[in-house]
């Protein structure tokens, strides 16, 4: 796909200082710009790099004033960074504006869809499926019986769908995701052998929930395991039956979060933190990578560590713990000195 810099500017709101016919077919770095590409300037660290780039077009700030010859093509918008973003969406809906079925696919007679669809070849789709309108399934795409998708949803290849899971509007679920499979529920005998405990639950994704690639998040023993509005979840994480995260929650890659546990809303948690079941995680909480949560959470905390504690404190205790060596050859030399 090619565009003017005219074209991109009546996009972004912008105003062209340069060549408005100039055509760019890619994007790229500030400092990585060759000829044919779009490129940004928000850092005022990279500002050195706008005189030499080779970059086509250059979206900047109306507030920069060059202070060198430039030659890339300008477009002037308010907030160059936010404008860059907004042409990154552009870019991603036009390049994925697919539309129709490919073949081969299995789709249930008892299944409906709506307009604007785009479903990938070998996909299957099974009974008493519901699809809204302008949902998007890549190829490979699993979605199991009774399954309900909202309208605005994307579903890229080879994620998998169980029974009886709900997707509210404008989601996103990311390449490898499984959204509905058993938990993790076994109960021993007097032998000490397991038995599996039937998982008759189901998941409940609600609007505008995007799902990192590889993620996976179980289905309830009962009732259901809740992810809601405006929740993001990143990579490789693992959220296990019947838990609940609150609406504009984020959560970083490979965390886990054990059984039953309630998560607040608007919480920011670290990558590879490990949550222990049947807790509560407080609104508005913080938690850094790599901690470990073992108890209920008030909110607003902001926690680090394995048992986890408050951050402040934790970083003063860190302090005294790299200086622990010393601080025994000190002692050592102390005691030595007044035996």
């Amino acid at each position: 796909m090619k565009f003017t810099a005219a074209q991109i500017a009546g996009i972004l709101e912008g105003t062209v200082e340069g060549d408005e016919t100039i055509e760019v077919s890619k994007l790229a770095k500030i400092e990585e710009g060759i000829p044919g590409s779009l490129t940004f300037l928000a850092n005022p660290k990279y500002t050195s790099f706008i005189y030499d780039t080779l970059a086509s077009v250059t979206i900047v700030s109306n507030d920069f004033e060059a202070e060198h010859p430039i030659n890339t093509t300008l477009i002037r918008v308010e907030d160059a960074y936010k404008a860059f973003s907004k042409l990154l969406e552009y870019y991603n809906m036009v390049k994925m504006n697919k539309t129709g079925v490919e073949q081969p696919v299995f789709i249930s007679e008892t299944a409906t869809y709506g307009a604007d669809h785009y479903i990938g070849a070998f996909t299957y789709i099974g009974d008493n499926v519901t699809i809204g309108d302008n949902v998007k399934l890549y190829p490979n795409v699993y979605i199991g019986d009774n399954v309900t998708i909202g309208d605005n949803v994307i579903v890229f290849a080879g994620a998998k769908i169980y029974s009886e899971t709900v997707i509210g509007n404008n989601c996103v679920l990311n390449g490898g995701v499984i959204i509905g499979a058993d938990g993790f529920g076994f109960t021993p005998n007097e032998e000490g052998v397991y038995s599996k405990v039937p998982q008759t639950g189901n998941v409940i994704l609600e609007d505008n929930v995007d799902i990192g690639a590889a993620t996976t998040i179980d289905r309830a023993t009962l009732g259901s395991t809740i992810i809601r509005k405006g929740v993001k979840l990143d990579n490789q994480i693992q959220i296990a039956h019947n838990v609940e995260i609150g609406e504009n929650t984020v959560i970083a890659a490979q965390t886990g979060v054990a059984g039953s546990t309630k998560i607040g809303k608007n919480c920011m948690i670290g990558g590879q933190v490990g949550i222990a079941g049947h807790l509560t995680i407080g609104d508005s909480v913080r938690i850094q990578a790599q901690s470990g949560i073992g108890r209920n959470i008030k909110d607003n905390s902001v926690l680090q560590g394995t048992p986890a504690f408050n951050y402040a404190d934790w970083n003063k205790s860190y302090v005294h713990f790299k200086n622990l060596p010393n601080i025994i050859k000190r002692f050592n030399t102390f005691e030595k000195n007044n035996q």
